[in-house]
Formats: C-alpha cells, sequence, structure tokens
C-alpha cells in the first residue's frame, strides 16, 4: 500500500552507520526527511549525498534529522562516505541505513511498479525509483513525499524550500502560495472569513474572495 500524506511514517529497526536505529525512536520530538537511494558508489547518489552534507547547520536550525537509505550495508556506506565527503567538502554525519533486506523501501513503497530483487548481483537498476523523498512531522506523521527516476538528481535547496513550507503552515490555517520563499507572503485558509483572519493574522491583502494573502507569522 502506497504511503500517503497524514500516514503514520512507518516504524522500523535497522542497522545504520550511526548503530541501530529504532525509527520512530530516533525521529523523538524532531521532524526528518528520510531519503533513498538505489545504491552506494552511483554518481547522482554522491552528489545527492554531498548536497546534504552540505546542509547540515540547515537541516539542524529546523530542528529536522535527516537520514539516508541504501541497499547496501553498512560496510560499504562507511567505505562510500569517504567519497561523498571528498566530492561534497562536508561531513556526512547523518545516518545511512542498511537496507539490503529492502525492509524500509518496502515499508516506505519506494519500489517500482513492476521490479525484479534479485539476492545476489543487485544492480540500481533492480532498485531503479528507490530515490524518494518523504518529511515527516515530530507527531510522525507523513507532511510531504517526492519521488525521482534515477536519471534526475533532486535538487536539495526546493527539498529545504519545501520543509520551511511545511513547517510554516503546520497546524496553522495557512497555506504557502506557487513558488513561495521563506519571508514572502502566506495564504489565509477559508476556514476563516475575513473578520477571522484579520484578527489572528493582520491586514490582509484580498486577490480574490477565495485568495487573501497575509504576512507570514514570525
Amino acid at each position: 500500500m502506497s504511503i500517503r500524506i497524514n500516514d503514520t511514517a512507518p516504524d522500523f529497526t535497522a542497522e545504520s552507520t550511526a548503530g541501530t536505529i529504532h525509527f520512530h525512536e530516533w525521529l523523538a520530538d524532531s521532524y526528518a526527511i528520510i531519503f533513498s537511494h538505489p545504491r552506494d558508489f552511483t554518481p547522482v547518489c554522491t552528489t545527492e549525498f554531498g548536497a546534504v552534507a552540505q546542509l547540515a547547520a540547515e537541516w539542524s536550525k529546523r530542528n529536522t534529522k535527516v537520514i539516508g537509505v541504501s541497499v547496501d550495508s553498512v560496510a560499504e556506506h562507511v567505505k562510500w562516505k569517504h567519497d561523498i565527503e571528498a566530492f561534497g567538502g562536508a561531513a556526512a554525519d547523518f545516518p545511512i541505513i542498511d537496507d539490503t533486506s529492502l525492509t524500509v523501501s518496502k515499508a516506505f513503497d519506494m519500489l517500482p511498479a513492476e521490479f525484479y530483487l534479485p539476492e545476489a548481483n543487485r544492480t540500481p537498476a533492480n532498485t531503479a525509483t528507490v530515490r524518494s523523498v518523504y518529511i515527516i512531522g515530530p507527531d510522525k506523521k507523513v507532511r510531504l513525499t517526492m519521488t525521482y527516476p534515477m536519471s534526475v538528481g533532486r535538487n536539495f535547496a526546493e527539498i529545504l524550500r519545501a520543509l520551511d513550507a511545511v513547517q510554516a503552515t503546520d497546524g496553522v490555517p495557512l497555506a504557502t502560495p506557487a513558488n513561495w520563499q521563506p519571508g514572502q507572503d502566506v495564504i489565509v485558509a477559508l476556514s476563516l472569513n475575513n473578520e477571522q483572519a484579520t484578527e489572528r493574522f493582520g491586514a490582509l491583502d484580498i486577490k480574490l474572495p477565495y485568495l487573501r494573502f497575509a504576512k507570514a507569522p514570525k
């Protein structure tokens, strides 16, 4: 079954480069980004893990833990980290899960519609669409999902922007418009009338009766 927005993220126990991970326990009261890759020592994945490492201070500033998933062993991950750090110029201190069993990939529905998964000699093509991103809230609910093909490297600036949008609207009657960036105006939900919206968020910029902007709360 596919993972949907507002589903509780699957819990799991797995070995990682940071030791044994009990996912929900590890998440604690933080946001999390779990992102997966088809294989260690592959070119696009190396650039992506390097990008995640470079953003360490940004994840921390947002109370967000990041955790990678790859279908190789911890021993292979440890070797691969040297390449990631050499390419990215930053320490890859986040955990990378050993998903040789594909337990996590299957639990999060990261595999292609039709897949062949040999026990031996597995290639990246066998796990072609294990290139997914999930943003998960402190309540363990899935807030956002993205899945990319093997040929398209992820834009982690966009993932960071999406995280900012999730956090800016989490639990409040607000939404972000197209191409929103932090600090820009946000959209007030239709669950509030104009008087309620003004009382809560200040002066409104009413573009259409159903499209009302307000300053983003600090």
